[in-house]
């Protein structure tokens, strides 16, 4: 099934660099212009100048030319053996301290149809044509996608635990306060048994099917070139893998925002949600809070409508099989998720957005933070928004294992891996 490797990381050298705290950086997909302009003003080799390039369309070219000087210049150097690096983070989430551990290796990229890489959720074209750009002149992958892999016999978590008993080489603390730790391994034995534990695994992406689709593509442009063959380092993907079982997983739910429609009536919109959905009034945002996390709880498929100045309403499914009906090519566990409801019973059906229209953000936005989605209708001006609750674990493998994926921006893992404290450079 999945084929990985170790791989000769590019690390800082912090000697020449700085104090890492001020190298690495969040995801780019979620830093404001505002927010990489700090990174900068922190320290001038910050990742984000390579990860995320400012300018016109000269700014890939831009990014590949630095790139080349930072490594000439010492600033970045290249592990001299193989290895794969060892990658814990220390953080509270939902009120509780919680640890995750996991390994960073290189996996075989196979396209989404073979079954053995899988998606979840959906894809944007304008990412990936940005993503496709910076490869093609950086070579480089500088941040991990976050996967996800079934550890049966808890072999493979084991293994990696042995790995860290010791100070990591490299540790970071981001602006939410998560520890990043880091420890390379280059043990044979380990990396072999590693890659064997990994011959009857798949491999479920948690975060970054951009990139993934991206590094496929790249490296078929690469072989239609000729400058690349199937066993190249291009025809692999830098990846964060977990186990799906690890207690320190957490799922923050993405809300949703509808804004700018046409003749909103929310009287109008409501007895459309009538004949699918028991429709409940809460007085506040702390009871819409407390009711979906008792329905969550019991197992429901259930959101909130909040429609500005404390008013939100609950809406619960009645009907389990609304959705497979609608889509009875589906799988139970597409129609069974609580994004699934919203898009095709509500955003599709009551209110007019397509999936064009919600691939391009025209009519609806999304937010993971709580009080975001609230504020854009009290006082931005948007129409409503829709409040959810997180995906399970388990639910992400079953859309996934059925060859189907989910809305995008259906999922938001917490926390996100920092970028900078390993680059892998294919060529």
């Amino acid at each position: 099934m999945a084929e990985i490797r170790g791989f000769k990381g590019l690390r800082y050298n912090t000697e020449k660099a700085g104090d890492l705290n001020t190298l690495v950086c969040p995801p780019y997909d979620i830093i404001s212009p505002k927010q990489r302009e700090e990174y900068v003003a922190k320290n001038p080799l910050n990742i984000i100048r390579l990860e995320l390039p400012q300018g016109g369309d000269e700014r890939y070219a831009q990014a590949g030319k630095l790139l080349k000087e930072w490594t000439d210049g010492g600033v970045l150097t290249q592990d001299g053996e193989d290895g794969i690096y060892v990658y814990e983070m220390k953080f509270t989430a939902l009120c509780e301290k919680k640890s995750l551990k996991g390994f960073v290796c290189l996996v075989k990229l196979t396209d989404f149809s073979q079954g053995i890489v899988l998606p979840h959720e959906e894809t944007l074209s304008k990412a990936k044509t940005d993503r496709f750009n910076l490869m093609s002149e950086t070579n480089c992958n500088f941040s991990q996608i976050y996967s996800l892999y079934k550890d049966e016999n808890n072999s493979v978590s084991a293994l990696v635990d042995s790995c860290s008993k010791g100070e990591p080489d490299l540790s970071v603390t981001d602006g939410d306060g998560t520890v990043h730790n880091m420890w390379r391994v280059t043990d044979s034995g380990v990396i072999e048994n590693l890659t064997n534990a990994f011959t009857d695994k798949k491999i479920y992406i948690a975060d970054g099917h951009h990139r993934y689709e991206t590094a496929l593509n790249f490296h078929k442009h690469l072989c239609e070139k000729g400058a690349a063959s199937q066993g190249d380092l291009s025809g692999h993907m830098m990846m964060m893998l977990v186990d799906m079982e690890n207690a320190g997983l957490v799922v923050f739910p993405t809300h949703r925002i509808v804004r700018n429609l046409e003749g909103f009536d929310i009287n109008k919109i409501l007895d459309g949600c009538k004949p699918y959905f028991d429709i409940k009034e809460t007085p506040d945002e702390s009871s819409m809070k407390t009711e979906l996390d008792a329905l969550y709880a019991g197992g429901k498929k259930a959101f909130a409508l909040y429609t500005g100045a404390g008013k939100c309403h609950i809406m619960t499914l009645k009907a389990e099989n609304a959705v497979k009906d609608l889509l009875p090519n589906m799988s139970d566990a597409y129609c069974g998720l609580d994004v699934s409801v919203l898009h095709n019973l509500v955003l599709e059906r009551i209110f007019g957005i397509d999936k064009e229209n919600m691939a391009n953000q025209k009519n609806l936005i999304y937010t993971r933070v709580l009080s975001e989605a609230l504020t854009a209708v009290d006082i931005d001006g948007a129409d409503c928004s829709f409040i959810l609750n997180p995906t399970k674990v388990s639910e992400i493998s079953d859309v996934a294992a059925a060859g189907e994926k989910m809305p995008q921006k259906s999922t938001y893992f917490y926390p996100k891996l920092v970028t900078g404290l390993v680059v892998n450079k294919l060529i």
